[in-house]
């Protein structure tokens, strides 16, 4: 056997999910609420949010290039509003989904993170809001540059919220679930 290669005994023994009790717990739903088991409806809620506020970059982008920039102005006051709305109820949510994820855990840290960024947006969106209630006839650099901001946070904690689900599994099926779809009919 070669001395670089790991023995059978420095080979940790592949754990699946029915051997972690907190891990199990987490991906039961805090409420019907949050969505049954195995379907968590925040990845869903949050699309709201995402799309409206992607949408009134777009309206800004084309605000700043038009010539009357009025209708295209507005139209991105209100996506902004539109995704505020969307986000406290994603917020919600995704406070339910992270409620059943253990403290201390790479993962509560994680989801912990997550939800600071989307504060953080959340806020960041309210201002240039607010910004933009001050000159309703254009958008304004600064409320664009506040948008872009929160978009670019929206970005990082996106990946983040990715990494709950799709690498630890959080609010979806355990593997013994999953297995069920690979399995061939007799």
């Amino acid at each position: 056997m070669d001395a670089a290669a790991p023995g059978p005994s420095t080979v940790p023994a592949p754990r699946s999910g029915a051997s972690f009790p907190a891990m199990r717990a987490a991906k039961v739903p805090r409420s019907i609420v949050a969505g049954p088991y195995g379907h968590p409806f925040h990845p869903v809620a949050v699309t709201v949010p995402i799309g409206a506020w992607s949408s009134s970059l777009v309206f800004d982008l084309l605000g700043l290039a038009a010539d009357d920039p009025r209708a295209f102005a507005k139209g991105s006051r209100w996506l902004i509003a539109i995704g505020l709305g969307g986000a406290v109820g994603a917020s919600v949510l995704g406070l339910l989904d992270m409620s059943r994820i253990p403290r201390g855990t790479p993962a509560r840290r994680t989801a912990v993170a997550h939800m600071v960024i989307n504060v953080t947006a959340m806020a960041l969106f309210s201002t240039s809001l607010v910004v933009r209630a001050l000159d309703l006839a254009r958008v304004p650099v600064v409320a664009f540059g506040l948008s872009v901001m929160a978009s670019a946070g929206l970005s990082v904690s996106g990946w983040l919220g990715g990494k709950l689900a799709y690498r630890w599994g959080v609010r979806v099926a355990d593997e013994n679930t999953q297995r069920e779809g690979f399995e061939t009919a007799a």
